[in-house]
């Protein structure tokens, strides 16, 4: 049987458009090889020297060999040399004898997968993640860790994304997707079919504060949690990613303040006994990151360089009307204060 010249024009055609898609990769590849190779070395310090007292732990991201390594810097030098670890790490939080590293794992078949690390970086134990990391944080006691990951697209700011939210204890024992719980709005249950949570903030091993939204119903609030009762109850509209305060007073997070093209998310800060709420304006830029906090009075939050792609740093900024935020750690991204 005779083959047909346009099936045999439309094979030529595909293994030519074959060829130069792989030799476009392997250039692409060399490139990307060449440009690791040349990024100038980052200070470094040996790792031994920073696991004890005050420190910070956050996702490298200058160029180089490095990059997306979990790393290390002490509190009183934070933009001085660092070490480095040997994980990968999208998203880290830690206390003070574990840390919890949520990666993607590359191959032909791409994973994600949540670690839990001792105090030497050795792996304790892993488990599967069903999509793209994106929160994570201990309790205050480290018993209790969440994780939350993008079922599908790259940002809650794009419309049809999912999130999973889980809670669960370090060893093992979950309490399940936060999805599950019960939402209650002005004192009324609902159950919105497109119910997304996300930026868990434990108070204590029982109560946390979260996101919980709707897309159908365009809102976003602020949750209080409550893993005995699984409840989760609003307080508040157009806020995300909450963090509490070391001192357990107030709860940090990013506001929807409207802006020209939309949404604009400013730092702002409420405090919970007299529910007075302060944003700090200082801070000109919209942020997408769930904020920490320093110490009482400081938060920190990564931003991405405008003109680096792929390079974040992580910046400061006072809680008080008026102040200006600044460059904490340059080239670093998920920050966790260890004390």
């Amino acid at each position: 049987m005779r083959t047909a010249p346009r099936t045999i024009a439309l094979i030529v055609i595909v293994a030519v458009v074959a060829v130069g898609m792989t030799a476009f990769a392997v250039m692409a590849g060399a490139r990307q090889r060449a440009a690791v190779l040349a990024a100038p070395d980052v200070d470094q310090v040996e790792l031994d020297t920073v696991t004890t007292g005050s420190r910070v732990v956050f996702r490298s991201t200058a160029p180089g060999v490095q990059y997306g390594l979990a790393a290390v810097v002490p509190l009183e030098d934070p933009a001085g040399p660092r070490a480095f670890t040997d994980r990968a790490c999208d998203r880290i939080d830690a206390t003070a004898d574990q840390a919890i590293c949520l990666r993607t794992v590359r191959g032909i078949a791409t994973t994600f997968t949540a670690e839990l690390l001792d105090s030497a970086w050795e792996t304790v134990r892993t488990w599967p993640l069903p999509g793209i990391p994106s929160r994570t944080r201990f309790s205050p006691d480290g018993t209790l860790v969440s994780t939350t990951v993008f079922v599908s697209g790259d940002s809650y700011m794009s419309s049809g994304f999912s999130t999973r939210t889980r809670v669960e204890r370090a060893e093992g024992e979950g309490y399940g997707d936060l999805e599950d719980f019960t939402l209650i709005v002005d004192g009324t249950p609902i159950a919105p079919v497109d119910r997304n949570l996300w930026g868990v903030t434990f108070v204590d091993d029982r109560t946390f504060y979260a996101t919980a939204a709707s897309l159908v119903a365009g809102k976003t609030w602020l949750v209080r949690g409550d893993l005995s009762d699984r409840t989760l109850t609003a307080l508040r509209e157009n806020v995300e990613c909450p963090s509490l305060s070391p001192d357990g007073t107030r709860v940090a997070f990013k506001k929807d303040v409207g802006g020209d093209d939309g949404k604009f998310w400013s730092v702002a800060v409420l405090d919970l006994a007299s529910g007075v709420e302060t944003v700090l304006d200082g801070e000109e830029r919209s942020i997408d990151d769930q904020l920490e906090w320093l110490d009482d009075s400081t938060l920190l939050y990564g931003m991405p360089r405008v003109d680096e792609p792929g390079v974040t740093d992580v910046w400061s900024i006072a809680v008080a009307e008026g102040s200006t935020p600044g460059v904490f750690i340059p080239q670093a991204w998920s920050p966790s204060v260890v004390r």
